[in-house]
């Protein structure tokens, strides 16, 4: 049982790791906030019916191996940088419910294993990644509760308002609550993708804004976490936000810029 509180909050948790036992097997929170925040998701992807000419039963192929090949390329990132842990207990790589999913490794091969089969199946995959953009950050906000179970991914030590109270091998510390900052800002990234929906004036927006404001919003977070996987001295996540977020604001100026002038033209040739 671990004690977990948030002094300035006048909050106080008893958790464990472990929900239940199904069959003789131990489930574990994290392993439930993870298929939670997939159903959510599936969930609002339903009610949202038709955005850009896609249907959600004809992308129900394509989100399931999105999904798979998430997943896996999520654990994949995470044992490549702590490969020497994994190698000296192989069987700890197939531990998914004790934790160790890294999302930029999920995004990375979720989003090729989306493309390959949306071109399989003759789809727009601009038009499929900016329907289920703001899904994919209400999954993150909701997944990243499965952090709090385990006691992790958590930040450096801090007085802050919304600090948090744990023990670890080196007693009682207060630390950013880095899980909840990304779980609140991935929040308010579905709103604000949403919002955008109704109004999208290129193919990729969408997409393009999720990379952007979680790229800024993760750089930021990741400066404070105490539990970063590291390259040499670099934060691989401060790393890669970092790229992604130039890259892709580089890119929706340019898209946006040549649909801006499109719509500019068309406009002079009706008059």
């Amino acid at each position: 049982m671990d004690i977990i509180t948030f002094p300035a909050l006048g909050l106080k948790f008893n958790l464990q790791s472990i929900a239940f036992r199904f069959l003789g097997v131990d489930i574990y929170y994290y392993s439930i906030c993870i298929v939670i925040g997939i159903v959510v998701a599936i969930t609002l992807c339903v009610l949202s019916k038709e955005k850009f000419g896609c249907k959600f039963d004809e992308l129900i192929d394509i989100l399931i191996y999105t999904i798979v090949f998430g997943l896996i390329g999520a654990r994949l990132f995470y044992i490549i940088f702590k490969l020497d842990y994994y190698l000296a207990s192989p069987i700890r790589i197939f531990a998914i419910r004790d934790g160790g999913l890294a999302i930029y490794g999920g995004l990375i091969l979720g989003s090729i294993a989306l493309v390959v089969k949306s071109k399989m199946l003759k789809k727009n995959p601009y038009d499929i990644l900016d329907y289920i953009a703001p899904f994919v950050a209400i999954a993150q906000s909701i997944g990243r509760w499965g952090n709090f179970f385990n006691k992790e991914a958590y930040g450096i030590q801090t007085n802050s308002l919304l600090r948090m109270g744990i023990f670890n091998l080196e007693g009682y510390i207060e630390v950013h609550p880095t899980f909840l900052y990304e779980s609140i800002s991935t929040f308010v990234i579905f709103c604000i993708l949403r919002i955008l929906q109704k109004n999208r004036k290129f193919n990729g927006q969408i997409l393009l804004s999720y990379l952007i404001l979680y790229s800024f919003a993760r750089f930021f977070i990741e400066n404070i976490r105490a539990d970063s996987l590291m390259l040499g001295n670099f934060k691989i996540s401060m790393l890669l936000s970092f790229i992604i977020f130039i890259c892709s604001i580089a890119l929706y100026l340019k898209i946006n810029h040549k649909a801006t002038r499109n719509t500019k033209q068309n406009v002079e040739k009706c008059q």
